[in-house]
């Protein structure tokens, strides 16, 4: 595998685009398209929280179904979310907008909404959007980086990453973006995703893959607890690649399988070291566990924990608060045998051993965790199962920022 520079116009056939819209904010971009100039089979998941956004009922039909993508439309800064059958009419103008602009099927049109709750989209500016973006749609790294921008809310910066492959002699292309900062606790991936390859794959190998990364990447992720109403992960394969299709579990099968997951779990990195007033990427590993499922409880209890994620924020080398969210987790081990470990690019400390405090320097540690990136190590000695999860500490920018949101 080789990580390249780009994103969702990475792989052979697509293109993107970004115009200023004025959906709701002013001066800056905030629509985005993604086209593919031949249709392609998808793959979803999406949020699991009842309140659901108009987008996603509309993208779980469109992904369900046996339609054929080619374009996906994003705007930023109104969700379309409890907007009642108003606000399915509005999916269903955008994507009559969509295939007028692009010719293509109108029942393949993807949507996809993110920023305020509750209010109404300006439809007009969509459809007048979509228009110009039609115009716009371009197949360079540059116009996918325009595209990256333009889905943004409260992130600081853009998150792409594309990788590429070899399969049956032929150069596959992975690549994607994706939105986040704040309302995540995902219950399937994330805020907003989109991933595009030219490979050639069956719908069904394509969802059954996306269904099992988005578990161990996007579902690892949390900023503050909230699973959005918008969550959504779209995937579009559209065979360019030009490699004979996968249609079983074979080697081609897991080296694409391991390409998606990567540029996934990047992603979600991404998203969770950005949260909202973040100063730093907070990983936790939990190693030796009797089960996977375990280690997953164990691992997102303590990035959820505010207490520890305060005491990351303030470089305090605070583990009982570690070793308290591990205790509530639900998951069962004993805390005797719980050794601790800080790590970053400041160095390695081992803090407790068997759930007991070593003599360590406070000064070292605060060093270690002073870094953009701080990582956790439990080792419960229980048994050969491991897993990760990605949070952010928690500042006082983030109560700033949420309490002018609507503003």
């Amino acid at each position: 595998m080789k990580i390249i520079k780009g994103g969702v116009t990475a792989a052979k056939g697509y293109f993107a685009a970004a115009v200023a819209a004025k959906i709701k904010y002013e001066g800056r971009t905030d629509m985005a398209m993604v086209y593919s100039e031949v249709p392609c089979v998808s793959a979803g998941t999406f949020t699991r929280n009842i309140v659901k956004a108009a987008p996603v009922k509309w993208d779980r039909d469109v992904v369900y179904s046996q339609a054929k993508p080619q374009v996906v439309v994003v705007n930023s800064g109104i969700a379309n979310a409890c907007t009642g059958e108003e606000g399915m009419g509005y999916c269903k103008e955008t994507a009559k907008a969509c295939a007028k602009a692009l010719n293509v099927d109108k029942a393949g049109v993807l949507v996809a909404s993110t920023g305020v709750i509750g209010m109404q989209l300006p439809i007009d500016r969509i459809c007048n959007g979509i228009d110009a973006l039609a115009k716009e749609l371009d197949r360079s790294i540059e116009a996918g980086n325009k595209a990256a921008k333009a889905i943004m809310t409260t992130d600081t910066h853009e998150k792409e990453v594309a990788v590429t492959i070899e399969i049956d002699g032929k150069e596959v292309t992975i690549g994607g973006m994706s939105k986040g900062s704040g309302m995540i606790h995902p219950d399937m991936c994330t805020m907003l995703g989109f991933v595009t390859s030219d490979i050639a794959i069956a719908k069904e190998l394509l969802q059954e893959a996306v269904s099992e990364i988005v578990d161990d990447t996007f579902n690892m992720i949390s900023v503050d607890g909230d699973t959005s109403t918008n969550d959504t992960l779209l995937v579009l394969a559209n065979g360019m690649a030009g490699n004979v299709e996968i249609t079983k579990k074979n080697e081609d099968y897991k080296k694409f399988y391991e390409a998606l997951r990567y540029v996934n779990e990047e992603l979600a990195k991404m998203m969770a070291g950005d949260g909202e007033g973040a100063t730093a990427l907070f990983e936790v590993k939990v190693i030796h566990a009797k089960t996977k499922d375990e280690a997953k409880v164990i691992s997102k209890s303590v990035i959820t924990s505010s207490l520890t994620k305060a005491a990351i924020f303030g470089h305090d080398a605070n583990w009982g608060r570690i070793l308290c969210a591990m205790g509530y987790s639900g998951a069962q081990f004993d805390p005797e045998k719980v050794d601790l470990t800080f790590e970053s690019a400041a160095g390695s400390m081992q803090i407790i051993e068997n759930g007991v405090a070593l003599d360590y320097s406070e000064e070292e540690a605060t060093k270690i965790l002073s870094e953009p990136k701080v990582t956790v190590i439990a080792d419960i000695k229980q048994g050969e199962e491991t897993a990760t999860a990605w949070g952010c500490d928690l500042t006082y920018d983030y109560v700033k920022i949420n309490a002018d949101y609507r503003s």
